[in-house]
């Protein structure tokens, strides 16, 4: 059995304007200077926090900071985090096309669990096989458990097992990304990792992480994975 798991910013989705605008409205709420829309794309990638992190002026950026501004942006990014965002062009064409020839899919993001939930349900109803984002007890990206945790989760439905016992991974996977954390999370899951040029990180960064293929749009990574995999 064929699994693609999917990264979801800058894979899937492109979500950088309401992200930047929920960061923005979070800043804004206590004061601190705001980002330009071009800032963002080198701000994400390691969820919430560290987005918050980031944007804030160094002097500010303790643990409590950000917790305290990540309060203003969890709700605000709910409420508006389908305004701006939009799948990928050919990214629906691609996830309907491998669907019929019989593979699973999932997504394994670092954003929060609920958002994670809550935009692939929107944007791709019934498409994703396993949808797991940041969750509490579980490190994110680069860290490997939450591609360990969609294997078992993959596994335990084909067995028809509760997915708390041990399987088998009788899976043939490939993780598919956007930006160096992704590339970083395939090598340390020990899976193939497809780059994707057109989300938030350089081709050139991309390629220092020698990823087993690249993709510069969809219809490029359906074809690498029909002809390889």
């Amino acid at each position: 059995m064929k699994l693609a798991i999917f990264d979801l910013d800058g894979t899937l989705l492109n979500t950088i304007a309401d992200l930047g605008a929920a960061c923005n409205h979070a800043l804004a709420a206590f004061g601190y200077p705001l980002h330009t829309p071009e800032d963002y794309p080198r701000l994400v990638g390691n969820g919430v926090n560290r987005l918050i992190e980031r944007a804030l002026p160094p002097e500010a950026r303790s643990e409590a900071e950000v917790l305290r501004l990540r309060e203003a942006f969890v709700p605000f990014y709910n409420a508006h985090n389908k305004v701006q965002t939009r799948p990928y062009e050919g990214i629906p064409e691609l996830l309907a096309a491998l669907k019929s020839r019989g593979w699973r899919l999932a997504v394994a993001s670092n954003k929060y669990q609920a958002a994670t939930a809550d935009i692939v349900n929107h944007y791709f109803p019934h498409v994703f096989d396993v949808v797991l984002g940041e969750r509490e007890g579980c490190p994110r990206k680069p860290d490997p458990q939450i591609v360990s945790d969609i294997l078992t989760l993959i596994a335990s439905s084909e067995l028809s097992l509760p997915a708390q016992k041990p399987v088998t991974r009788a899976v043939t996977a490939v993780y598919i990304g956007d930006s160096d954390v992704d590339m970083l999370t395939a090598h340390n899951a020990a899976l193939p990792a497809v780059a994707c040029t057109w989300g938030f990180c350089s081709r050139s960064t991309l390629l220092q992480y020698s990823p087993w293929a690249v993709a510069d749009h969809p219809g490029q990574l359906l074809h690498i994975l029909s002809q390889t995999l």
